[in-house]
């Protein structure tokens, strides 16, 4: 669908809530709605978006925010899945699963993420997301079932942590003492992933518990979630310039391949609150959260080695070259095909996981009726690991024909033969491990002193301290040394002691190859990787620290704000400041240096360390101005920051030496720094309708950028394998080169700014039928022309919904349009826009029991992403679809 459509769809949809609502303002009074509100109790669907619509007009900031009720009926396994539902709020299911999410234009890794008001450590599990090491929170390890009410700030105010100049997300618990004296609620679904044609189970449950005088309560909450999952693809690595004949270069696709993707996804975790409250002036309230996420996963890619034939003395015949690109032609390695590499198969065993733990004590002590005084102290922890990674290359000659024309990579090899092992041989081996560590420990404390001193309300201060650590490390095996020890049956390891005797499932690709596209090949037995693997020995499957990959951060930051709350009669407000002091310290490794402080097989390395702080002041402002009892103004001013990624201020480099890339860090790189203005008009003609239009503008002083540049660093190889422009190193060791890499380090590049506006309109229509739309118009560029990651132009959200005493139904539809990915492989990474349809439905057979059925991506789109141009493709995924069908109790 057009862009054009979607504005028509919208204001389509938007007019006809809008005649809607003015019919209805027009024919009651608010005191008429009073008295049918006294009357009538709004549940389900409805009830859920009332309390969520009260809220947001009743807070101080620009925020939108979801109530436990509306994430418990969309088909939604996770707290990111729950909040793509919100205006300016888009998500990306790279593994068919929203991760994290991206707000008002701007990257993930600067939307700042709380848990009950405070930071909660975040670690990924897959192997590349561990190695970036970003601040970006991975909601798959938060459960969409723990949670009482989402709160999205987009404005800032002084009392809430600084760290999100996108904005912040503030996940809040149920509470005990605001449910019923003993609530029981559970869930139980069969879970069909369509590509893997597996069943698998999903469970919930929660018990909660109060006494008769309210003065103390119990809650346990607890889920488990399993789902096995596949996900196809057609992969590009990269470009690389060649001459292609007639005298002219061109930009020849350096690796193809076919690729499955297999996970056995295990989500278990729970969460308690404790809530003590002995009288009207004291509460005490204890929370923790613990939660596992399981990801083991398998992923098997037969790939035509372009670059590789190329550099080593292969040729291209036939080539068709469109703007700088050789969509196709023909590619033999060396001597027409028969010596040299044109061919490699990866296959990659991995055992990770990710997991959070949270816990906390809030105490709240209300002296007077006008002085509260708060503190809050705790501590959180997060574990990205991949415990052992298997990894198994083989490689041989090889001629093929490649065509790009159709979008959707083909490839036809003349030999090897695809369907047979004996055309390859195990070429690079390794077993590495990647961990992850992120843990932080708080201190707050804040005195609120009520007042009435003209348009001065209160007077509220705090102060904050916290100490957090991200540590990461790798290990890894000499892969010089480990794949020529291999031993299978007393003798060197071939390709088909690797293999299963099949080829590759019968619907592979399906849904995204051409007639000419690679779709079966011999597979890998991963039980046979894993037990060829565990049979080596040392020194072969010894592991070596790899320093680019080895770091630790600490970061130690205090200070306070204050804040003054202002208002009158028809008006609300506040301003305050919040002064942040952050002393940072890096440690890691640089390469080589002129008296390196230790050696391994990838050379000598000199461990270095870097201490800096810095100071921010945050001034911010907000007003609310109510034009009627239906209609509220809002304007808010203020500065934000947000720290850089921890990979980002390493001094360690993180080397590719198959695509000779990688990637930098720079210990003194200053913070993303942020000013901004925000404006928004909502209109409530009755409480269960809100039409909204709200402007923003962030005026971006610090963007980071990439700055790529060429750097000749050493590397291990077998000999003979290495890349094009390796020369062997001095010293004496065999296996290493240096090789000329490029190399993506982030710097400080000059501003930019984020602009655009959200449009909302969630209201009730006729005999049980509603609906929710949202639109988002996002425009950010930086002054020095560089594209912004996570920058969706247009994003949109169409929910319609249908409920009454036995039926409750949704059907949700998300938009976001291209955006920019991020600098892959020394080249940009972009994606095609993105969109997906879902669909809830509950039954209620009692009062205490309903069947449901949830489906997720109901019209199986793709994630396609390109590299700067359409012309230049990188990638198309196929994740299939989702279906759940269950029952759920309370009582």
């Amino acid at each position: 669908m057009t862009n054009a459509r979607y504005w028509l769809a919208s204001a389509s949809i938007g007019t006809m809530l809008l005649t809607a609502s003015a019919a209805q303002a027009q024919t009651t009074s608010p005191a008429a709605d009073a008295a049918a509100e006294s009357e009538i109790v709004v549940t389900g669907i409805r009830g859920s978006l009332r309390e969520a619509i009260d809220a947001k007009r009743d807070l101080s900031v620009i925020a939108d925010v979801v109530t436990a009720e509306d994430v418990g009926k969309f088909p939604d396994k996770n707290v990111a899945e729950a909040l793509q539902r919100v205006p300016g709020i888009v998500v990306n299911r790279e593994f068919g699963e929203g991760e994290r999410v991206s707000l008002r234009g701007t990257a993930p890794n600067l939307t700042k993420t709380l848990l009950n008001g405070h930071s909660v450590a975040t670690a990924d599990w897959f192997i590349l997301d561990q190695v970036a090491s970003t601040r970006s929170f991975n909601y798959l390890t938060l459960p969409a079932e723990i949670i009482g009410r989402l709160e999205v700030y987009k404005s800032p105010q002084a009392d809430v942590e600084e760290g999100g100049v996108g904005g912040t997300i503030n996940v809040i618990t149920r509470n005990p003492l605001d449910l019923d004296p003993l609530t029981l609620s559970a869930s139980a679904q069969a879970a069909y992933s369509d590509l893997s044609g597996k069943v698998d189970p999903q469970l919930s449950g929660l018990v909660s518990w109060k006494n008769a005088d309210e003065t103390f309560g119990v809650l346990l909450g607890a889920i488990y979630q399993k789902r096995r999952t596949r996900r196809d693809g057609l992969e590009i690595f990269g470009y690389r310039s060649f001459p292609v004949g007639g005298g002219q270069d061109a930009l020849v696709p350096t690796l193809i391949g076919s690729t499955m993707f297999e996970q056995d996804r295990e989500r278990y975790g729970a969460n308690i609150g404790i809530q003590f409250r002995p009288s009207d002036e004291l509460e005490i309230n204890i929370t923790g959260l613990y939660s596992r996420f399981n990801a083991d996963n398998f992923n098997q890619n037969y790939i035509a080695w372009g670059e590789q034939a190329l550099g080593g003395g292969g040729t291209i015949s036939n080539a068709v070259v469109r703007d700088g690109v050789a969509v196709s032609g023909d590619i033999a390695s060396a001597n027409g095909g028969t010596t040299g590499f044109g061919v490699v198969y990866d296959a990659i065993d991995r055992q990770a996981v990710a997991k959070t733990v949270s816990a906390d004590l809030d105490l709240t002590y209300r002296p007077t009726d006008s002085l509260s005084v708060h503190f809050k102290a705790g501590w959180t922890k997060a574990n990205g690991d991949t415990s052992n990674e298997n990894f198994m290359e083989f490689a041989g000659p090889g001629a093929f024909s490649y065509d790009l024309t159709s979008g959707r990579p083909e490839v036809s090899f003349a030999n090897p033969d695809p369907l047979d092992p004996a055309g390859i041989r195990p070429d690079f081996g390794r077993i590495q491990s990647v961990t992850n560590d992120d843990e932080e420990k708080y201190v707050y404390f804040d005195v609120e002193k009520e007042l009435e001193w003209g348009p001065l309300t209160a007077l509220k201060f705090g102060l904050k301290y916290t100490d957090h650590d991200r540590v990461a490390e790798r290990f890894a095996t000499n892969g010089g040394v480990f794949t020529p020890g291999l031993r299978c049956n007393g003798a060197p390891c071939t390709a088909a002691d690797f293999a299963t005797g099949g080829g590759m499932p019968g619907d592979f690709l399906d849904n995204i190859a051409s007639p000419g596209t690679l779709t079966d090949y011999w597979r890998v037995d991963p039980a046979k990787l894993r037990a060829i693997y565990g049979a080596s020995t040392s020194p072969g499957n010894d592991r070596f620290l790899v320093p680019g990959n080895s770091y630790s951060i600490n970061e130690k930051a205090w200070g306070g704000y204050g804040l003054a709350k202002l208002g009158g009669d028809g008006w609300r407000g506040n301003v305050g400041v919040r002064v942040i002091e952050t002393k940072q310290t890096s440690d890691g490794f640089i390469i080589g240096g002129a008296n390196p402080e230790f050696t391994n097989p990838f050379g000598g390395f000199t461990p270095s360390r870097a201490k800096r702080s810095y100071t921010d002041i945050l001034p911010s402002a907000n007003l609310s101005i109510d034009l009627s009892e239906q209609m509220v103004l809002r304007f808010s001013a203020g500065r934000t920051v947000t720290r850089p990624d921890f990979v980002d201020i390493t001094p360690g480099v993180d080397l590719n030496g198959t695509l000779l890339t990688g990637r930098g860090g720079d210990p003194n790189l200053k913070p993303f720094r942020a000013n901004q203005l925000d404006l928004s008009f909502e209109w409530y003609p009755d409480r269960e309708t809100i039409v909204a239009l709200a402007a923003f503008y962030k005026d971006i002083e610090s963007y980071i950028v990439n700055t790529t540049s060429t750097e000749i660093l050493p590397s291990v190889f077998v000999p003979g394998s290495e890349p094009a422009g390796c020369v062997a190193a001095p010293g004496g060791n065999p296996n290493l080169f240096d090789c000329p890499y490029q190399i993506n380090r982030r710097s400080n590049g000059g501003g930019g700014r984020n602009q655009g506006f959200e449009f909302q309109v969630s209201r009730p229509i006729w005999g049980g039928f509603g609906a929710v739309v949202n639109y988002t118009y996002s425009d950010a560029k930086a002054n020095n022309g560089d594209p912004i990651p996570g920058n969706s132009k247009h994003s949109l959200n169409l929910t319609g919904y249908y409920e009454n005493d036995l039926v409750s139904a949704r059907l949700s539809y998300n938009y976001r349009s291209k955006f920019f990915i991020d600098i892959d492989r020394a080249a940009p990474l972009n994606q095609a826009a993105l969109s997906s349809l879902d669909a809830s439905v509950s039954v209620n057979i009692t009062d205490n029991i309903a069947l449901t059925a949830d489906a997720i991506n109901l019209t199986n789109e793709k994630i396609e992403q390109y590299s700067g141009t359409r012309d230049r493709p990188r990638a198309i995924y196929d994740n299939g679809r989702q279906f759940y069908v269950g029952a759920r109790l309370k009582f």
